[in-house]
């Protein structure tokens, strides 16, 4: 739910609160005559902005518009109709879908960087505001936890826990020029032999990672306090430097986001027909007779087509559909520069079929790093249909950890940090495991699992969940 990408540096025209939108309500609380409608002043900076008539609307009446056709959702009690909208959506229209109907307001505080800018956007959709008497989630939501949660938010604030250090992106980002430069360097120098080709592969194959943990941190909007320039590092990192869309990443990530395991609103969990996860989709699957594959086997075939294919067949796949369908082209035209990059620096050396062989190469490589580390945190976690739970209640049951250390940080651009990556996608990297121990207690509180466990048991549990997962498309297969 990004809506940043335009008017940045106008956050004047809105003061700078930094608070939930809404958050204030009206001064005097009292509705006209009528009962139905009420006169709500809205604060603009300094200067006061007409007043405005909303309709009172109670939640049964708003959870009909959950349509593509119809969509409604509420914003601290505002209403908002994104209808129309939707398809401009910079985040993609499937986001706003996933939450028709619903309350956005903790999704919709944790996937911006700059409220006063969103506010822009907002207020032409602006259609009325929860009736008084409504309370401002859904009747099935933890009125208490919702409220923690929101205080847990407004003192990482306090603390400048969003707040990031530009030395340590820097860092990072040097890395990835130097392990870029160098493995350039060792070829000139000392030719392009198998085992300095096998050696330049693992160089490249580091960078190639880092680099998409870096655009995952610009993606979020964690490196700078300007969208454009964070979008514009996005696409630096993840297009030139790694030959794929970045929009085609937002698209998918940001669906992964707001509806984390929830089947079939993430496209990370819809993996089928090559693969079965969680308990729903397996069961479906064996009673409605389906076997494409061979299902009993799907923990033996990921190693043999899951981890060696998904960077480069299955991303390559998926980006370049969505360049095409969608007539990307400024995502071409950085796409084509990691090509002509590549053949300008390795093609004297390889030719361009023996550069092309290279870079796929590492990719292959690059897949078995990547399948691990970003699916070793949900897979083996809980899946479901839409439960329409409250924002902290859903990342926490759908995500765990693994422990942290100084490789386990580096290893998995702190991806080892999930829980708290999901509860604030733009947080800065860098201060998950400062933030981790209030997330801890905050489940503690509310009973909820906090599940952290070490690396190479959090990799077993992506097998054990796949089996697992077989077992039930078995037995529904063939009972009677």
């Amino acid at each position: 739910m990004m809506l940043e990408d335009e008017h940045e540096g106008n956050g004047s025209l809105v003061g700078k609160s930094q608070q939930y939108l809404g958050e204030k309500q009206q001064a005097n609380g009292k509705p006209v005559t009528n009962g139905k409608d009420s006169v709500k002043q809205e604060a603009n900076g300094k200067c006061d902005m007409s007043r405005k008539i909303l309709t009172m609307y109670s939640w049964q009446e708003i959870q009909r518009h959950n349509q593509e056709a119809d969509q409604w959702l509420v914003i601290n009690r505002k209403v908002y109709d994104v209808t129309d909208w939707a398809k401009r959506h910079p985040g993609g229209h499937q986001v706003l879908n996933h939450y028709a109907g619903e309350d956005a307001t903790d999704v919709f505080r944790a996937m911006h960087l700059k409220l006063d800018i969103v506010k822009l956007y907002l207020e032409p959709l602006l259609i009325g505001e929860l009736s008084p008497e409504e309370p401002s989630q859904e009747r099935n939501k933890n009125p208490q936890l919702v409220e923690d949660f929101q205080e847990l938010r407004r003192t990482l604030e306090a603390m400048n826990m969003f707040k990031a250090n530009w030395v340590f992106f820097f860092l990072h980002l040097a890395q990835i020029l130097i392990l870029e430069t160098l493995a350039w360097l060792m070829v000139w120098h000392f030719g392009n032999g198998w085992l300095m080709t096998i050696f330049i592969s693992f160089l490249l194959l580091i960078s190639q990672m880092q680099s998409f943990f870096l655009q995952h941190d610009s993606g979020h909007l964690s490196m700078f306090t300007n969208s454009k320039w964070n979008h514009l590092m996005q696409k630096f990192l993840m297009s030139h430097l790694k030959g794929l869309s970045a929009k085609w990443w937002n698209n998918q990530h940001f669906q992964h986001h707001v509806k984390t395991n929830i089947y079939p609103k993430d496209p990370d969990i819809d993996v089928g027909p090559l693969f079965l996860v969680g308990d729903l989709q397996p069961v479906k699957y064996g009673k409605k007779k389906i076997k494409f594959i061979d299902y009993e086997k799907q923990h033996l075939y990921f190693y043999m087509v899951g981890i060696p294919l998904f960077v480069p067949l299955y991303f390559n796949i998926k980006s370049i559909q969505l360049m095409y369908f969608q007539r990307c082209w400024e995502d071409i035209a950085w796409i084509s520069s990691f090509y002509i990059r590549h053949f300008i620096m390795l093609g004297p050396f390889y030719g361009i079929f023996g550069t092309i062989l290279l870079i796929y190469g590492v990719k292959f490589l690059e897949s078995a790093w990547m399948t691990y580390v970003t699916q070793m945190s949900h897979i083996p976690m809980k899946m479901s249909r839409e439960e329409n739970r409250d924002w902290f209640s859903t990342q926490v049951l759908a995500t765990c950890n693994t422990e942290q250390s100084f490789f386990n940080d580096w290893f998995t651009g702190h991806l080892n940090f999930q829980i708290e990556h999901h509860l604030f996608p733009t947080m800065p990297r860098h201060n998950y495991h400062k933030v981790a121990p209030l997330v801890r207690s905050l489940c503690a509180k509310h009973g909820l699992p906090y599940v952290s466990k070490p690396m190479l048991e959090a990799f077993g549990d992506i097998i054990r969940a796949l089996k697992k997962s077989a077992a039930l498309w078995r037995d529904a297969y063939y009972e009677t």
